[in-house]
């Protein structure tokens, strides 16, 4: 997938050493996808912990636990050491442990397989990848719920920092010692303002308030009574539209609640939740060796998926080309290579890829995908516009999804190719793309592309409650929060205004985060 990366050009010459001689292997889940060269003990036992964690949330927030779509399970790759996941991010996410993306076509996360213990006072992969994994547990469960920026990460801290004990239990609710600094100081950002839906521009040290400080409120409201129920009323009135200053009514003084907190911090125990493993059960783990093909042009999907830019994309294909080249008849090595050079921009390459892809395995979902993508950009780059051309260029996305129907991305890219052959989406277009947003509503790109074809309907109110999430979200993408504006407008029974801000920008909302 093509993305905009700050990669410079000696990475991306640079040598990719965790995937040399590595036997590549695969554990599914009910919630997850992992892939990693090592044990196969160590991968299942890492996948087991994932579970764990994912039905300690939903045992504590009394969740239930739905079968998901294949496509909102999260892939993660574990990679090499804390080096390999650096020139990976590259030089756009800074010095990082792992990281996290959402994307229409499913989250990803990137974590090193081998990776020191570090200071306590270091945010560690795990913490990263729990953190993040809190937030995609928030959008597909609460998907149209606001929550104020302060409790997205307080809840995120909250449990980052579970323990997996050794009995199969754990343990949530441990202070961020990381986040020593802004723990007992509400200088920063004192309650008044950390509990507003939108808190503003924040400086360095009011973002780590926001986090540490998000995370003690948090901790102070679910585990001391004296302030039970106050959470939830506070909530409520936000959901039911009522303003700010009468929500927070719920907490009393806020100056007493900041000094409350202080208070409470500073004692010499933390309350914290053990969960035994008893209260924890978990579905199978399936393993799965990658096959040779699968394997061996890794280093270039590892690429392919964590995106490239223009610079990139051509080294990247090269790469796919000679670790495919072995595996004519290997529908993941081909897959991978299509991917490579459609992003790459060489059109024939990726075709020949895919016809081979379909015919080792006619049913692959990423194969059809990319035949429909790639005969889409064909047209697009000579400029036909003859309807019956893009009719039969739009069938595969159509297979993909008679095969996979509650996966999100044909559906979005059936209906983006209209924009592409300059036609009007159909109604049926539309329909795809707003069943998509409900497959995935951790999609920012989908949920304000589902507000416009909304309220160009009529329908304000569920326009108004796609954009919500996204108005008040701590990960929008720029600074210009358009969301807001649009909603803004509809509350003000201007709807024309509200459609003119959210078509003013039509970029992906993809989230791409460290913390």
């Amino acid at each position: 997938m093509v993305r905009k990366l700050l990669i410079s050009a000696a990475l991306v010459a640079s040598a990719w050493p965790f995937a040399a001689q590595a036997i590549w292997q695969e554990a599914s889940s009910a919630h997850f996808i992992v892939y990693a060269d090592d044990k196969p003990e160590r991968i299942k036992a890492f996948t087991e912990r994932l579970e764990r964690f994912d039905k300690a949330m939903r045992v504590m927030r009394g969740v239930p636990d739905e079968k998901l779509a294949d496509a909102d399970r999260v892939r993660v790759y574990m990679v090499g050491n804390i080096g390999d996941i650096r020139r990976l991010a590259g030089k756009g996410l800074g010095d990082v442990a792992g990281f996290y993306e959402t994307r229409v076509g499913g989250p990803v996360a990137f974590v090193p397989r081998d990776a020191p213990s570090g200071s306590v006072f270091d945010l560690s992969a795990q913490a990263i990848l729990l953190h993040e994994y809190t937030h995609h547990f928030m959008f597909l469960n609460w998907p149209n719920t606001v929550f104020p920026e302060w409790f997205v990460e307080g809840f995120a801290e909250f449990t980052a920092t579970t323990t997996f004990n050794k009995d199969g239990g754990m343990t949530v609710g441990q202070p961020p010692i990381y986040r020593a600094s802004s723990l007992a100081d509400s200088s920063a950002l004192p309650a008044s303002r950390m509990l507003q839906l939108d808190p503003g521009k924040l400086s360095d040290d009011q973002t780590q308030a926001l986090y540490g400080r998000g995370w003690l409120l948090l901790h102070y409201l679910t585990f001391d009574q004296s302030r039970a129920g106050q959470l939830a009323k506070y909530l409520d009135a936000i959901n039911s539209g009522k303003k700010v200053e009468e929500a927070t009514e719920a907490f009393g003084n806020l100056k007493k609640l900041d000094s409350d907190m202080t208070a409470y911090i500073m004692r010499s125990r933390i309350t914290v939740a053990t969960l035994k493993a008893s209260s924890l059960p978990i579905g199978e783990i399936k393993l799965r060796v990658l096959s040779p093909g699968e394997a061996a042009v890794m280093p270039a999907r590892l690429r392919s998926t964590r995106g490239v830019d223009t610079s990139s994309a051509a080294d990247v294909a090269a790469l796919a080309s000679k670790l495919a080249a072995p595996f004519p008849n290997d529908a993941g090595a081909q897959n991978e290579l299509a991917e490579a050079e459609f992003d790459a921009g060489h059109l024939s390459a990726a075709k020949a890829a895919v016809e081979r892809a379909l015919a080792a395995d006619p049913k692959s979902i990423h194969a059809l995908i990319y035949k429909s993508m790639v005969m889409c950009a064909e047209l697009a780059k000579a400029e036909d516009r003859d309807p019956s051309h893009w009719r039969i260029a739009r069938h595969a996305y159509i297979e993909a999804n008679h095969l996979d129907p509650d996966n999100p991305q044909p559906l979005t890219l059936y209906y983006q190719s209209f924009f592409q052959a300059h036609e009007k989406p159909t109604g049926n277009a539309e329909d795809g793309l707003l069943s998509a947003y409900l497959d995935a509503p951790y999609s920012y790109e989908l949920r304000m592309n589902a507000a416009i074809i909304l309220l160009r309907r009529g329908e304000k109110e569920r326009a108004r409650l796609a954009l919500l999430p996204v108005a008040y979200s701590p990960h929008r993408a720029g600074s210009d929060n358009m969301a807001l504006d649009a909603v803004t407008a509809i509350d003000a029974g201007k709807v024309e205004a509200a459609l003119k801000a959210l078509e003013s920008n039509k970029g992906d909302k993809s989230e791409a985060t460290q913390s």
